[in-house]
């Protein structure tokens, strides 16, 4: 009986796994010590710990917190990882991560074209050269809500990003709000908002025709937020 319990334990302390993942996560670019990161990512979302944190899973694993949240960061461009938030009863907002993506990527045909997926990445090198820095998990998984859920073009991204530069105001939430009224008056490429932008200046030109301007590319800036009276 004692041999039975002690095989009982062993046969529930596990963790399962699909074989596709275990066969297939090169063709997916990744190595064994991502596929590693994963699988602890999966652990602790099965043992009901959904948003470990990088010592609990470096802890695990044979490299430090500084490594680990830079496979993190991958796995959330590769569209193989997200952070999901929620907000309780008191208001309260809490943080899990969800192997969702990867499990579809794994299991429903690839339907993004390579070109997308070029742009896509070449988004995220753009955003780390303006900001100096390597974005956050967060910000990667802004930049991916931008993309999926609200089916904006990496090329209207990549106009926002430069706005928020010329005005000075290099973060997320003035990205998003100035995304967010392009959406409104319905822009959906660059070519709309270098219209939209050109129409802009030539208004503001025409309500101070003594003021002298100083000459500047208007072709796709301006300050969005301030609108068109």
């Amino acid at each position: 009986m004692t041999k039975f319990n002690s095989f009982q334990h062993i046969l529930l302390n596990q963790v399962s796994l699909p074989t596709k993942l275990l066969t297939d996560y090169k063709e997916m670019g990744l190595n064994e010590t991502e596929l590693m990161v994963i699988i602890q990512v999966h652990r602790f979302i099965v043992q009901g710990n959904y948003f470990p944190s990088l010592e609990e899973l470096s802890n695990t694993l044979t490299i430090d917190d500084k490594s680990c949240s830079q496979i993190l960061r991958k796995l959330i461009q590769l569209h193989l990882l997200r952070i999901e938030r929620s907000e309780n009863n008191q208001y309260q907002l809490s943080e899990a991560y969800s192997l969702e993506p990867l499990w579809e990527k794994l299991f429903k045909p690839e339907v993004k074209e390579k070109k997308q997926e070029s742009d896509e990445g070449s988004l995220f090198i753009l955003f780390e050269q303006e900001f100096g820095r390597p974005i956050s998990p967060f910000e990667i998984e802004t930049i991916n809500v931008w993309l999926d859920e609200d089916d904006i073009a990496p090329a209207l991204i990549k106009a926002a990003l430069r706005e928020s530069v010329l005005m000075g105001k290099l973060n997320f939430k003035y990205m998003d709000r100035i995304l967010r009224e392009w959406k409104k008056k319905g822009i959906h490429s660059v070519e709309q908002a270098r219209e939209a932008s050109k129409r802009f200046h030539d208004y503001q030109v025409s309500k101070q025709p003594n003021t002298p301007t100083k000459k500047r590319d208007t072709s796709i800036y301006y300050n969005w937020l301030e609108g068109e009276e």
